[in-house]
């Protein structure tokens, strides 16, 4: 029976707070008493996981400072090496810029675009004719040759690569000297040398320099090694692949070589001017030391006094005038006579 009440008077306190508003003072009444309930219950968990939490974040930030001093440590050791590769490249530089520590003249050029048609193998580098590039001049970087000017304008050049097909080089075993011609295949990794005999001494692991034929390339430079020897015995000739020493797909900076065309009679000769106009010859002319004259005036005849001697030589194009002076100092008496 008291179930039955209660159940009875649930039922209308419900219809009656869904019905009508007079127990909205009750409820808001009871829902603080019971979120006062709420907070003391949920007080041991938000507590521990506070603890938790600030447990956590310290052993992230410190893991997080561990990681972050060795990054700036890394990051420092790699600033000290680009610093000294930036140091070590000025002194390249400046070392490759004085024409007195080597042969050729060398002058440092940048590469500025490349041909986009995948067949031909040509780059733009930033100096030109008003820089004193000319037609044919080679160009190499800090591994070898690359190729050669083959396009002028004012301000910039158009290079083609050792690699590229119409291009041909004459090169030479620098073990034995043994020479042939470097063709491009199309591939910036690849060379072929042509008509090699195959009984030819090369091998690979060979050094190719270029061996100055044609007056075109200097000889010395590096070129390629070989990389592949293939010998057919039906065929008279071996095929020789080479990897070109040059990092053709990767070098920014380049040198443009001016080479010596000059003849060794000619360069003999400039030498022998060079220091005749360091070491000029001086002549003494012959004078009274109280009234000394100028070297091309020569000293006045005087009848029959005894002819002065000069200890050095009067210039030859004085030589006539004083001779002219003495024959007419000598027959000027001679008219007086008569």
């Amino acid at each position: 029976m008291r179930l039955l009440v209660l159940v009875v008077l649930s039922i209308a306190l419900m219809v009656v707070d869904a019905r009508f508003t007079v127990l909205k003072p009750v409820r808001d009444q009871m829902s603080l008493v019971l979120m006062q309930s709420y907070t003391v219950t949920d007080l041991p968990l938000r507590l521990w996981q506070g603890v938790a939490s600030q447990f956590g974040s310290r052993t992230e930030l410190i893991a997080e400072n561990e990681k972050l001093k060795t990054e700036a440590l890394l990051l420092q050791g790699r600033l000290q090496k680009l610093a000294a590769l930036t140091e070590q490249n000025v002194r390249l530089r400046e070392l490759l810029n004085s024409s007195a520590l080597v042969n050729e003249k060398v002058e440092v050029a940048e590469l500025i675009g490349m041909d986009p048609n995948p067949f031909t193998h040509r780059i733009l580098i930033n100096k030109g004719e008003r820089d004193g590039v000319v037609l044919g001049q080679p160009v190499l970087d800090a591994r070898g040759l690359m190729g050669q000017v083959v396009e002028l304008m004012p301000y910039t050049s158009r290079v083609l690569l050792l690699t590229d097909t119409t291009h041909s080089i004459p090169v030479q075993v620098n073990r034995n000297g043994l020479r042939a011609i470097a063709s491009g295949t199309g591939n910036p990794e690849r060379l072929e040398l042509r008509h090699v005999a195959d009984t030819a001494d090369i091998k690979e692991g060979d050094l190719l320099v270029s061996s100055g034929l044609g007056q075109r390339f200097p000889a010395g430079y590096p070129v390629a090694t070989v990389k592949e020897v293939i010998h057919d015995s039906g065929q008279p000739f071996a095929i020789v692949r080479a990897v070109p020493t040059a990092a053709l797909n990767r070098s920014r900076y380049l040198l443009l070589v001016f080479s010596d065309s000059r003849t060794p009679e000619e360069r003999a000769s400039d030498a022998v001017k060079a220091q005749e106009a360091d070491h000029p010859v001086q002549t003494l002319p012959a004078s009274d030391p109280a009234h000394p004259l100028p070297a091309t005036a020569p000293a006045p005849a005087v009848p029959g006094a005894p002819a002065a001697t000069v200890p050095v030589a009067p210039p030859a194009s004085a030589a006539p005038a004083a001779a002219a002076t003495s024959h007419g100092a000598a027959t000027t008496p001679s008219r007086e006579r008569h």
